[in-house]
C-alpha cells in the first residue's frame, strides 16, 4: 500500500500530466462539459499509471472508475457496458486488490508478476466463451445499441480483468484491446449525441497508458526472471 506517487519517474509524471491535460481539454472544448465523464477519466488515467507501477492503489481507483463508468453507460443505454463494469469488472477489481496485496514482489513495493500456465489459458478461453455467450443474449433482450461491439467489449473486459487478477503482464494488452473497442462504441454514440465525443477521446488516451503499462510490466518481468 505504498504511496505510488513517490515512485513515479520523470517519464511517468509527464505521461500522467499530459494525459490529464488532454482529457480536461477535450471535455472543456466539448459542447457540454460533463463532470461525471471528466471525473471518471481522470480517475481512470491515474489508475492506469499506478497499475503500470504494479501498485495496489490502481485497483482501488479502478473500483471507483467502474462505478462512475457504469452510471455514464446507463445514461446512454449501453447496457452491456453498465452490466460488464458494475457486475463483472467491479467485483473483479475488488478481488484483484486483495490478490495484489497478498502477493507482493520481493521489494514489497509492487505486486509480484505471475506467468500464465496452460491451466490459466484454458480457463480464460473457456470462461471467456461462456461469459460472452451469456451476456450476448442478455444484451439482445435489452435491445442494446451497437450490440456487436458491446459484445466484443464484454470479451475484452473479461480477459483484461481476469489477467489483472492473475497478475499477468498481459493484463495491459487486454485493456488496450478493450480501449479500442470502447473508442468505436462511444464514437458511434457521439453520432447521436456529440456530448459523448470526450468519452471516446478518453479511451483513446487510456490506450496509450495501457500500452505503457504493458511495456513497464515486461521490463520488470525481465529483471525478475
Amino acid at each position: 500500500m505504498e504511496n505510488p506517487i513517490k515512485s513515479l519517474t520523470k517519464k511517468e509524471w509527464i505521461l500522467w500530466i499530459a494525459s490529464l491535460f488532454m482529457v480536461v481539454l477535450s471535455n472543456v472544448l466539448s459542447e457540454k462539459t460533463d463532470i461525471l465523464t471528466l471525473a471518471a477519466a481522470c480517475i481512470g488515467i491515474t489508475a492506469l499509471i499506478f497499475a503500470a507501477k504494479g501498485n495496489v492503489w490502481a485497483q482501488i481507483l479502478m473500483i471507483v472508475f467502474c462505478i462512475l463508468y457504469g452510471i455514464i453507460s446507463f445514461r446512454f443505454r449501453y447496457w452491456g457496458e453498465m452490466i460488464t463494469y458494475l457486475g463483472m469488472s467491479l467485483p473483479m477489481a475488488v478481488w484483484s486488490a486483495f490478490t495484489w496485496i497478498k502477493n507482493p514482489s520481493e521489494n514489497g513495493k509492487e505486486v509480484a508478476i505471475q506467468k500464465l500456465t496452460k491451466k490459466h489459458i484454458f480457463g480464460l478461453v473457456f470462461f471467456g466463451i461462456i461469459v460472452t455467450a451469456l451476456f450476448y443474449f442478455v444484451l439482445k433482450m435489452l435491445n442494446t445499441p451497437n450490440i456487436l461491439f458491446s459484445t466484443i467489449s464484454i470479451t475484452t473486459s473479461f480477459l483484461a480483468a481476469s489477467l489483472t487478477m492473475l497478475r499477468s503482464s498481459y493484463y495491459a494488452l487486454g485493456y488496450a484491446s478493450n480501449d479500442i473497442v470502447l473508442v468505436i462504441l462511444w464514437l458511434l454514440a457521439s453520432v447521436e449525441n456529440p456530448v459523448y465525443i470526450p468519452v471516446a477521446v478518453n479511451f483513446a488516451i487510456f490506450l496509450f497508458n495501457d500500452l505503457y503499462g504493458f511495456i513497464s510490466w515486461k521490463k520488470r518481468e525481465k529483471v525478475c526472471a
